[in-house]
């Protein structure tokens, strides 16, 4: 895992997840930083070393109490909900990754870089996207974005195994939902402006780029390097969308999801 990527997925681990958990599930935050510590502490061990593997491990654990409360929510389910229960499934989904990685295991046919950047993936595109794109629906009333960001990062999901059209077409329907986010934010979303325009402004941009990466993953057509995928589109995403627009959404205090 480069120090960059460590970065951000450690950002993702400490910040983003804890941070935001509480306009899921508030109380819920000790549980999570009891495994994100170890996780994130991981990051920085040597893959493959016992200690390293079980540090991750821990944090799987805590990522599937989080997951288990789905359950109680699917009897209400709604599009709200749906997003409410992306977010919460989707840090589960990274911590199999994040766990597979540090134990230097190949996973599905993908090993070391490939399941780093699916640690940030679903922190940040699974959990950060699905959560505002859940509050941003409730407060609008838009049934579009409460499903094209969640059903997005299943479809991008998908696409591991189905191929990279099919992860194509879960980008396009990913980043027709988060553009729908930040333009509704940016216009019906009152207070904490310069918060929400940063996030809004950078979802376009970081959005654009992996709609032009995972067109040109499928189709052969120039598209930017990984390495300058990381730089820009995971740090856009990390820092100008999730970190600004949780902030943002902790300070207008909605009530919970």
């Amino acid at each position: 895992m480069s120090p960059l990527v460590g970065v951000i997925v450690t950002l993702g681990m400490l910040v983003v997840l804890p941070l935001g958990l509480e306009l899921i599930e508030p109380g819920r935050r000790p549980v999570i930083l009891a495994g994100a510590v170890p996780g994130a502490v991981s990051l920085w061990l040597e893959p493959g070393h016992p200690v390293t593997v079980w540090l991750a491990g821990v944090y799987l654990l805590a990522t599937l109490v989080l997951a288990g409360r789905i359950l109680p929510r699917l009897r209400r389910l709604n599009v709200v909900e749906f997003a409410a229960c992306t977010a919460l499934a989707t840090p589960a989904i990274a911590a199999v990754a994040l766990l597979a990685e540090r134990a230097a295991i190949p996973l599905f046919g993908y090993s070391g870089q490939m399941l780093a950047l699916t640690v940030a993936h679903f922190h940040f595109a699974g959990f950060a996207a699905a959560l505002v794109a859940g509050l941003v629906s409730r407060l609008t009333g838009d049934v579009f974005a409460a499903l094209a960001v969640p059903g997005g990062t299943l479809l991008v999901l998908a696409g591991y195994f189905a191929g990279d059209y099919a992860e194509l077409a879960g980008s396009v329907v990913l980043t027709t939902g988060m553009w729908r986010v930040a333009w509704l934010s940016l216009r019906q979303v009152k207070g904490e402006r310069v918060l929400i325009g940063v996030s809004g402004v950078m979802l376009v941009a970081t959005m654009a780029l992996a709609l032009s990466w995972a067109l040109g993953q499928a189709t052969g057509l120039p598209h930017p390097t990984l390495g300058v995928m990381i730089a820009t589109h995971g740090v856009g995403n990390a820092f100008g969308f999730a970190l600004c627009s949780i902030a943002a959404w902790r300070r207008l205090r909605p009530q919970p999801l």
